[in-house]
């Protein structure tokens, strides 16, 4: 594949993915946080925004298939860690719960395996920007809560700031 085939967010070197489910309350924070940065923000030339829903497994495979690869991956996700709801915090791939039935969402556990292979074979830092859900149901109930869509500002500033503190590290 030349150059110019590949999709443009494996050539920028910070890659911002929102992931989650937009059909289940808080679980959408990862997309409406992209989707805030996108409308509400200047993207640096050297990063790349988007809203991968549920498709995260898929989304790091074709990276780790790519031959050019971003250098940091942020990815932006709803988390229950029994914080405060609305909460930020950042967090590392070794710091996702192991099991399925813990407090992560359930969409991010086939991916967790792709993220340590991308950081741990491929020298990619990652890092998740979670956020503190309010509520996630068990049945289709969309829209975020207050507390999380009050999040979405601050998320939008946290993401920018890690992806430009690429920059520092490597200038």
């Amino acid at each position: 594949m030349s150059e110019e085939d590949l999709p443009d967010y494996v050539k920028k070197r910070v890659l911002i993915l929102g992931v989650g489910n937009v059909l289940f309350g808080d679980d959408g924070f990862g997309p409406a946080a992209a989707d805030y940065l996108q409308k509400n923000y200047k993207i640096p030339d050297d990063t790349y925004v988007m809203d991968i829903g549920i498709s995260a497994g898929d989304m790091l495979f074709n990276i780790a298939l790519s031959q050019r690869k971003p250098e940091k991956i942020i990815i932006i996700d709803a988390v229950n860690m029994q914080k405060e709801p609305g909460t930020l915090f950042p967090m590392s791939v070794d710091e996702l719960p192991d099991s399925k039935l813990a407090d992560f969402s359930t969409h991010f556990f086939p991916a967790k395996a792709l993220l340590k292979t991308l950081r741990d074979e491929m020298g990619i830092d990652i890092i998740i920007l979670a956020c503190q859900a309010n509520r996630v149901p068990d049945v289709v109930s969309p829209g975020l809560s207050e507390v999380a869509t009050n999040a979405l500002p601050k998320a939008a500033e946290m993401a920018l700031k890690l992806a430009k503190s690429l920059e520092k590290e490597t200038s």
